[in-house]
């Protein structure tokens, strides 16, 4: 194997981790933003985990992260909390920093 196929495969590599990390972190942000809507849809202990489970199950619904959006932004308008779609994407931005790092710390 010479050199360049090394390194291509080192590239190669690299990337496949990456995205099994970025992927990762997208379903712990979506897990972390189902029960920071849970909470504001006042559940608690199962039934906030259970409703985490749903945002997560939401993301495989079409491409892109607009489906968990539209999830919580219509979860939490049927119960009378006062949100927008902007809102929520903030919280989805933060949300994401905290599990990327969460990820690259393996918690």
């Amino acid at each position: 194997m010479s050199t360049f196929d090394k390194r291509e495969e080192g590239f190669e590599k690299k990337f496949a981790l990456d995205e099994e990390q970025k992927f990762k972190a997208e379903v712990r942000r979506n897990k972390l933003l189902g029960l920071w809507a849970a909470e504001k849809l006042g559940m608690s202990g199962d039934d906030a985990n259970a409703y985490a489970k749903e945002v997560v199950s939401a993301d495989f619904e079409e491409a892109g992260d607009q489906d968990v959006q539209n999830k919580v932004v219509k979860d939490l308008t049927a119960k009378g909390v006062a949100i927008t779609a902007a809102e929520v994407r903030v919280k989805m931005d933060e949300l994401m920093a905290a599990a990327a790092a969460q990820v690259k710390a393996g918690t």
